[in-house]
């Protein structure tokens, strides 16, 4: 899949009611072996800031768990990997708080979704409107960072 495919596969599935962490890591889950199915599990807990607790942007998370399949390696002590994987993830947080302002869910959102009523709030008032465009803009950092 092309760069701008990538970005077009995470939108489609974001739109399809997944959270911002799955719409990331599926759009590139074949380039590391997994299929879609795994992907979506492994990055259903990320979304809403990390469980919904509005900490790190879970369109953010996605990314950095393709990150870390890209670099990281699966054997124990490899040190260049593991710099290699924090430079990267590095980078693409920086990168991200400078187009989008933050890396933090509620921040982004300008809401606490941390309660059910927060995120209640939230979704009457089309906080959530945003994450699109955040998962747009993981992905085309992902598209620089990797």
């Amino acid at each position: 899949m092309s760069k701008a495919e990538k970005v077009k596969e995470a939108g489609k599935v974001f739109d399809m009611g997944y959270s911002c962490s799955q719409a990331v890591l599926s759009a590139y889950a074949e380039d590391f072996g997994l299929d879609r199915d795994t992907a979506l599990k492994i990055a259903g807990g990320f979304g809403g800031g990390m469980g919904a607790t509005g900490c790190t942007c879970g369109a953010l998370t996605g990314a950095i768990m393709a990150i870390g399949l890209k670099y990281r390696g699966a054997e124990s002590g490899n040190s260049e990997a593991k710099m290699k994987t924090y430079a990267a993830v590095q980078k693409a947080m920086r990168l991200f708080e400078e187009r989008n302002g933050s890396t933090l869910c509620r921040d982004l959102i300008d809401c606490d979704i941390s309660t059910p009523e927060g995120h209640a709030a939230a979704r009457e008032k089309g906080a959530f409107n945003v994450c699109s465009d955040l998962v747009r803009s993981a992905v085309e950092i992902l598209n620089e960072v990797m």
